[in-house]
């Protein structure tokens, strides 16, 4: 065979093999909303999910407020994450969620947070020195008329009875991942956000926890939306609620149910 038409036959057969990779793309697994607080740990999840021979879950995160908006606007997915039960409450009054599905999943605590050069500590209690901490500079915090890192800030702060002496001087961002970056940029001086969250990012410190008892038990619960439609939907929900799935989010260090 001459040498021009053995070239071509080479190209022809290159052409022909990869055609099939272009015409049959990699199936896509089920899509989840979550709260922006389950970034690391959801997708950790969601690729031991894939190494089992599952198509990858497509995750999406943002606020749980903005998310249970979306599935109420009919956005098109099949599990939704919420960082507190209120949201999800809010789905179950529309029927947009399969009841028999939801589940508490994991725990949370809150800290506050400073830059890791900063000398910051706070010995959390009524009345403790938050606002003088901040002199003029701003707390950052996820927005408490929405979000629920903020709500339960609000809450914790409230009890504290620090609240009036700061909601003047606060930073309100979209979500606590939003909050977060505001500390690890230098535009706030101090945060409150999830323990995950300041565990995450290797640019802050936690500067004091706060208690536990001070606001609702953080629980994120997971349910089936009731428009869900693709076939591993329910598989991978029952994954998350495995011991295997919960003792991945151990690992990033969520409390489990």
């Amino acid at each position: 065979m001459p040498r021009f038409l053995r070239l071509v036959f080479a190209l022809c057969v290159l052409v022909l093999t990869t055609l099939p990779l272009a015409a049959h793309p990699q199936p896509r697994g089920p899509l989840v909303l979550a709260a922006a607080s389950l970034q690391e740990a959801l997708t950790a999840a969601a690729d031991s999910w894939a190494k089992k021979g599952h198509a990858r879950p497509v995750l999406s995160f943002a606020a749980s407020s903005a998310l249970a908006r979306q599935i109420e606007a009919k956005a098109p997915a099949d599990l939704f994450v919420s960082a507190d039960e209120e949201w999800m409450d809010y789905l179950a009054a529309r029927k947009l969620i399969v009841s028999a599905s939801r589940a508490d999943f994991v725990t949370n605590r809150l800290v506050i947070i400073a830059p890791a050069a900063s000398r910051a500590s706070f010995a959390v209690r009524p009345g403790f020195p938050l606002a003088a901490a901040l002199g003029s500079g701003r707390l950052a915090l996820a927005d408490p008329d929405a979000v629920p890192a903020g709500r339960y800030t609000r809450e914790a702060l409230t009890n504290l009875k620090v609240w009036p002496a700061v909601q003047g001087s606060l930073a309100r961002a979209e979500n606590v991942r939003a909050a977060l970056a505001l500390v690890v940029r230098g535009a706030a001086p101090l945060g409150i956000v999830y323990a995950t969250d300041a565990r995450a990012e290797g640019a802050v410190r936690v500067a004091g926890w706060i208690p536990a008892n001070v606001h609702k038990p953080i629980t994120y619960p997971l349910a089936r939306l009731a428009a869900a439609t693709h076939p591993e939907a329910e598989g991978f929900r029952r994954f998350l609620l495995s011991d295997e799935g919960k003792a991945l989010f151990r690992r990033y260090g969520f409390g489990t149910r």
